[in-house]
């Protein structure tokens, strides 16, 4: 009685796990099935989103065409997976919305992952890290010289719409009155014509405009924030972010991130 009855409660538990099994099976089928990984490899293109004019990660060559950083680390990724690459530029606002909307596949821009971000898209763990920095206008602001002082009623700071400095300025600068470009360069202007006190953006840039500007600028280098940049793609999309993670991992151990390190960094450091 006793080997009959586990006999009968072996098949009854195989007839009850098995519709449970064949489900699974369905689920993580479908889900690889939905992964930016499969639709890539499937359609043999990998479409990445960025907006060209952050120098040195993405900005236009003498032919109009985006070289850089992430253009290179986006070239070299899309060579591993084996398919052609299709980069599609428009502006730093529209690449989550359009990462969203399934117009990309993913982000590389330079963009640094936030808690705010990451309630929306998936990020890879950093490729990059760097800071916030402050160019100065010598017109308007000719006194500043510490970060803090930036926080002070009557002080106008430039920033670039979506980007961490226009994130943070509210927090760390609430005296002052933010002022939003969708351009750079336009922050950069006001700063230069004495129309801002400063720009808040990214350090390897405010060098490079402080340099492009000595007579009108003067810049406060040493970053006050940290801005990890990562890839990113569509919220729990867990096969690619997987395979991005990797993809990260092996070209770190291989050399060949530390081979675009100095060809777009070497001379800006």
């Amino acid at each position: 009685m006793t080997g009959r009855f586990k006999i009968c409660l072996i098949v009854v538990c195989i007839c009850v796990l098995l519709p449970a099994l064949s489900c699974l099976a369905v689920t993580t089928f479908e889900i690889y099935e939905a992964s930016a990984l499969n639709q890539v490899i499937k359609r043999n293109r990998l479409i990445v989103g960025m907006e060209v004019g952050f120098f040195p990660f993405e900005y236009a060559d003498t032919d109009g065409q985006p070289i850089g950083f992430d253009v290179d680390l986006a070239k070299i990724a899309a060579r591993e997976l084996g398919v052609r690459i299709e980069i599609k530029d428009m502006e730093f606002s529209g690449l989550i919305p359009a990462l969203q909307g399934g117009k990309i596949d993913m982000i590389i821009s330079g963009m640094t992952r936030t808690p705010a971000r990451a309630k929306t898209v998936s990020f890879t763990q950093p490729y990059f890290e760097a800071g916030l920095s402050a160019l100065i206008s010598n017109k308007r602001a000719p006194e500043v010289s510490e970060i803090g002082q930036l926080n002070a009623e009557g002080r106008i700071l430039a920033v670039k719409l979506g980007t961490t400095g226009d994130l943070v300025t509210a927090r760390l600068f609430p005296k002052a009155e933010a002022k939003r470009f969708k351009e750079e360069t336009a922050c950069v202007l006001e700063v230069v014509s004495g129309r801002a006190d400063a720009f808040i953006y990214d350090k390897l840039s405010i060098g490079r405009h402080h340099a492009q500007n000595l007579e009108t600028t003067h810049a406060i280098l040493r970053p006050f924030t940290y801005e990890p940049y990562a890839i990113a793609i569509k919220s729990g999309d867990f096969d690619f972010l997987n395979w991005l993670n990797i993809f990260l991992e092996t070209i770190k151990a291989d050399g060949r991130y530390q081979e675009l390190q100095k060809k777009y960094f070497d001379d800006l450091q």
